[in-house]
Order: structure tokens, then C-alpha cells, then sequence
């Protein structure tokens, strides 16, 4: 597979550059035995006792010495910004202001969209009546308001129908270009290919309002065309994979899920006040059209601020190593292909055999790893995309819940999310790990803590969700989906463990990958659940909340399968490493 050449080349490409420059990663063991199994190439971490050390045990993602001074990088990658100005250092803070103007543009945008196809689908459909029936007459159709008229099955049918087309399109191409994004954005950095993600949703802000201003001589079947422009360019999922890739770059391995917490943070505050604040402009204003103008410059700034204003997150020398590597494995690919790797742009599935490494450095317990963690992961992600329309259907119907109280039910469930982001998730793990900032540390696989907090989240979660399927009341309905809120934590955490899998400088290749899969399952998630939903609704009206907690239930099962402290042992040469003599199969340690 061409997976299986990028790993292989690995150690060559290792031993030319040591020759000239240091590592740009060099595994700090300092103060702890390390043993290789010579059956799997399992890093086993074997803390060396010290008189000083406390009684607590210590996370295994920390590494510690005697006699450590504070001048020695927290981070091996954090090299790469030693010496740089404020300005000219990447971090969380840098990418959170535009990210949560990102977010608001998103969520904002999404109700007013939907109301706004409605409208012009429905002038569309009556428009073509009349000229059909010339005794038919209907009355004029204002945009962003409440039309009567438009409430007939046949509009509802055709926005139905119009809608699955737009995530169709959208889905399937950002699919393909997700992981292509994502690997590209490995070799030539993280910002312009943010800004790239960026530009296919301005234009589709473009096309939409354009379609919406001139409705008589552009039809909203334009919006077909937004969308593929949209999914071209990667859509929200592959510009998320790169942002939380442009944070891995400069967050230490131990604090990663917290900063991945705070970007999602921001993104499901964009989520809950978006539509708020879209609706106050709409009522200030009376049309609906400013919200894309809103949204449309927001995007552009967002997409200025990312292309020329915040710092690049991959050094100059990182993204010339990736390059380097990924033009040997260019050049030496050969031509037996596996199903999975097939045809390059024509397979959809071939990215994701960065899932499945094979080749030296990498074991049995790497793969089982990465494919349940990707499992678990899109399984969330889907239940997520799949349950948020059926969930409001359900509570309509079930309890006459209109706009307002509906309303109230996002944001309540949103600002429990948040809370958990950014005070539950954060504050657990400085209690667990402590301030691991002032330490070195490196990549050692999923640890303990990142497994507790991926199956605690996915309990909640189910529980939620048999709590969706189980209550009679509107009041209940909130807190499960307040219990729900809390499994959110799941979704930064899994996206933190994959990446301490993998050596660094395949982080957007891997995450882009991911991007595949949550762009896939961004078509097949709503799908097969609002399927469900229509096929029972009227008979056991829960039954797809009990498809949905059931789903939840075999991602739990899935995750007892994720071992800790297991990842891809990068090869390296006698020069990268003092004291190893390269036997195969060796056990070696290495000490203060």
C-alpha cells in the first residue's frame, strides 16, 4: 500500500538529514527505563524510583530527570518556536478570536438558510403553477417571513429533496478532498490551506445571496453549484481536521485534548448564539439576506486572518522534510495496489490506510489502536450529525414544542456543552496530569486518562439518549439532553489520542483522513436515522433513540478494545539515538 512506503522511507530519509542537522524530534527518555518488546515494538514505560519522587504516580506522558531545569523545552516540538517573538508564535489564542467569528458565521447562517430555500423553492413551485392553472393565484412570497402558502406537502417534499441533494454534493467531494487537504497541508503548512477551506463556503455565501436577490432570473437550483464549491474546497469538516491539525503542532501531547476542547468550545458557541444573534438582525432589519452578508464577511475576515495575520504553525524545516519524504515515496511507488489504496483521486477509501501502517515501526497494537479510535470517533461524530433534526421533529411532536421553546432547548444543551469544554474538561485534566506545560514530554500513545474520559463521555451519551427514548415530559427531555451535553468531552479527547499515534509531521494527513470519514458519515448518519424516524413515527416513536443508544453501546465495547501507551515506534539511526546497536529484537534501556 502507499500508507506502507510512507513509514518505510521513514528511516533513509532519518539518516540523510542527521547527518546534516538535529533531529527536529528527538524522544526524550530521560529519567525512565524504556524497554521494546521484541515481539511488538510496544514501549513499555518503567518509572525509575527516586528519593524525590512523589507519592502520587505520575502520568507516563511526562518525562522527568534529576536535576531537570525549567530552561529545557516543555515540548520537543516547541524547538521549532524557541527564540521567536510573540507575534510570531503559533497558539490557542491566536486561533480562537477568528475561529469563534468562523463559528458564529457557521451556526448562524444554518436556520436562515434552510428558511431561505424554503421560500424560494416554494415561489418557484407556485410560480410554475400558475402558469400552468392560469386560475390559480397565491400570494406574494416574502423572504425570511412565515408564508402560509408555502406549507403544503408538495413545497415541504421538494425543500426535502433539495436539501439531501446540498449535503450529498457537499459530503461526498469534501470526502475526496479532506485527506488531500489535509496531507498537502503537512508539507506546505496549515494556514493557507485553512484559507482555501475558507473560500468554498464564501462562495457559497455568494451564490446564496446572489440567488436570493435576483430570484426571477437565478434559480435557487444555484445553490447546487455553492455546494460543490463548498465541497471542493474541503466544506467545515476538512477546515476543522486543519485547524485542530495547526493546534497539534504546537500543543505537547499530554495537553492536546485541552486545547482541541477549546476550539470546539468556541465552535459550539458559535452553534448556540449563532442563530440567536441571526434572528435579532433579521428582526432589526426585517430581511433575512443580511445574515449572509454577515456571514460573508466574516468568513472573508476569517479567511484574511488565517491567510496573513496568524503564524504559521509548521516550521519552514518541517514542511522541506515532508516534502522530501513525500516526494521519495512518489517516486518509488510501485504498481500493485491494494483495494484500499487503488486508483490515486479516485479511491475515496485510500487515505484512510494511514489507518492500517504495516511497515517497520509500527505493530498489531498500533492498527487495533487507530481503528478503533477512528471507529469510535466517526460513530460519535455521525450520532451527533444524525440525531440534531430528529431530536427537534421529536419534541415537536411529541410535547407541541414551537420555535421558542425549541430554541431555548439548543441553547441550553449548547452551554452545557460549553461548560464541559471549557471548565470541566480543562479543569479535569490539570487535576490528573498538573501543569505538564513546564515539563518535557512526548508522543506515548493514548494514556489512562484519555481512555477514562472517551468511555465516561460515551456513557453519558447513551444515557442521554436512552433518556431521549424513555421520558414523557418536556422539562425531562432537557436534562437528557443536558446529560448528553457532557459526552461532547468525548470528541476533542479522540481527536487528541489519534494524533499520539503518529509521528508529527503526518498529523494533517492522518486528520484529514478523519475528515473523510466524518464527511461520509455527515451523508449516511441523517440518512439512516431520519429513515428511521419516518418509518416508526405514530407506532414506537422512540424506536430510533433506541438506535441511537444502542449505536453509542457498541462504540463502548469498542473502546475497551484501546490499549494505552501504545503508538508507531518511528525507525531511527545510530545517530538519533546514542546507545542502540540497531539488533532487531533487542531490549535496550535508557537512563539519566
Amino acid at each position: 500500500m502507499e500508507n506502507d512506503a510512507v513509514f518505510a522511507v521513514e528511516a533513509n530519509i532519518g539518516a540523510q538529514l542527521s547527518q546534516t542537522d538535529p533531529p527536529l524530534y528527538r524522544s526524550s527518555h530521560t529519567g525512565h527505563d524504556l524497554l521494546t518488546s521484541a515481539y511488538g515494538g510496544i514501549e513499555i514505560h518503567k518509572p525509575v524510583d527516586y528519593e524525590e519522587t512523589p507519592l502520587l504516580s505520575r502520568d507516563p506522558d511526562r518525562t522527568y530527570s534529576e536535576g531537570q531545569t525549567t530552561s529545557e523545552p516543555a515540548w520537543s516540538g516547541e524547538r521549532d518556536f524557541e527564540g521567536k517573538p510573540w507575534w510570531n508564535r503559533p497558539s490557542v489564542f491566536w486561533l480562537l478570536p477568528p475561529f469563534s467569528i468562523f463559528a458564529l458565521a457557521f451556526g448562524g447562517s444554518v436556520v436562515p438558510r434552510i428558511s431561505l430555500m424554503l421560500n424560494l423553492i416554494c415561489q418557484d413551485y407556485l410560480s410554475d403553477r400558475s402558469q400552468k392553472d392560469p386560475t390559480f393565484t397565491f400570494m406574494p412570497i416574502i423572504m425570511g417571513a412565515d408564508n402560509p402558502q408555502c406549507q403544503i406537502p408538495e413545497v415541504q417534499a421538494r425543500v426535502s429533496t433539495f436539501t439531501l441533494y446540498i449535503m450529498v454534493i457537499a459530503g461526498l467531494l469534501s470526502a475526496f478532498a479532506s485527506p488531500k487537504l489535509g496531507a498537502f497541508s503537512d508539507r506546505y503548512g496549515r494556514r493557507k490551506v485553512i484559507a482555501f477551506s475558507t473560500s468554498g463556503m464564501l462562495i457559497t455565501e455568494i451564490i446564496t445571496i446572489l440567488a436570493a436577490t435576483y430570484p426571477e432570473t437565478m434559480s435557487y437550483r444555484w445553490m447546487l453549484l455553492g455546494s460543490a464549491f463548498d465541497g471542493i474546497c474541503g466544506s467545515f469538516t476538512a477546515a476543522m481536521a486543519i485547524v485542530n491539525a495547526y493546534a497539534s503542532d504546537f500543543t505537547a501531547p499530554a495537553r492536546r485534548n485541552v486545547t482541541f476542547a477549546y476550539l470546539h468550545g468556541a465552535l459550539f458557541s458559535g452553534i448556540a448564539l449563532g442563530p440567536v444573534l441571526a434572528g435579532l438582525v433579521i428582526k432589526a432589519t426585517g430581511k433575512i439576506i443580511n445574515v449572509f452578508y454577515i456571514a460573508l464577511v466574516f468568513h472573508f475576515c476569517f479567511l484574511l486572518f488565517m491567510a496573513f495575520v496568524i503564524p504559521e504553525s509548521l516550521s519552514k524545516e518541517r514542511q522541506k522534510v515532508a516534502r522530501e519524504k513525500h516526494a521519495i515515496i512518489t517516486e518509488g511507488q510501485t504498481s500493485t495496489r491494494s483495494w484500499i489504496s487503488g486508483p490515486d483521486g479516485l479511491n475515496i477509501f485510500a487515505p484512510l490506510a494511514i489507518l492500517y501502517p504495516t511497515s517497520e515501526g509500527s505493530n498489531r497494537a498500533v492498527r487495533r489502536n487507530l481503528i478503533f479510535l477512528a471507529a469510535v470517533d466517526t460513530t460519535m461524530f455521525g450520532v451527533a450529525m444524525g440525531s440534531i433534526t430528529v431530536v427537534l421533529i421529536y419534541s415537536s411532536y411529541m410535547f407541541g414544542w414551537g420555535p421558542i421553546e425549541s430554541g431555548i432547548f439548543v441553547s441550553i444543551v449548547n452551554i452545557s456543552r460549553v461548560f464541559c469544554l471549557l471548565v470541566l474538561l480543562p479543569f479535569a485534566t490539570y487535576f490528573v496530569r498538573g501543569r505538564t506545560g513546564s515539563l518535557p514530554q512526548r508522543n506515548s500513545g493514548s494514556d489512562n486518562f484519555d481512555l477514562t474520559i472517551i468511555r465516561t463521555a460515551i456513557l453519558f451519551d447513551m444515557i442521554g439518549y436512552i433518556g431521549y427514548a424513555s421520558v414523557r415530559t418536556g422539562p425531562l427531555l432537557i436534562l437528557s439532553g443536558v446529560i448528553t451535553a457532557a459526552g461532547g468531552m468525548g470528541s476533542p479527547t479522540l481527536q487528541s489520542a489519534l494524533t499520539k499515534h503518529i509521528p508529527p509531521d503526518r498529523i494533517g494527513q492522518l486528520l484529514g483522513a478523519m475528515g473523510c470519514l466524518h464527511a461520509l458519515a455527515r451523508v449516511v448518519a441523517p440518512t439512516i436515522f431520519n429513515g428511521i424516524y419516518s418509518l416508526t413515527v405514530g407506532k414506537f416513536t422512540q424506536t430510533v433513540f433506541v438506535c441511537l443508544g444502542s449505536t453509542f453501546g457498541i462504540a463502548f465495547v469498542l473502546s475497551l478494545f484501546i490499549k494505552p501507551h501504545v503508538y508507531y515506534d518511528e525507525p531511527e539511526t545510530p545517530a538519533r539515538h546514542e546507545g542502540y546497536d540497531g539488533s532487531e529484537g533487542e531490549t535496550r534501556a535508557y537512563q539519566a
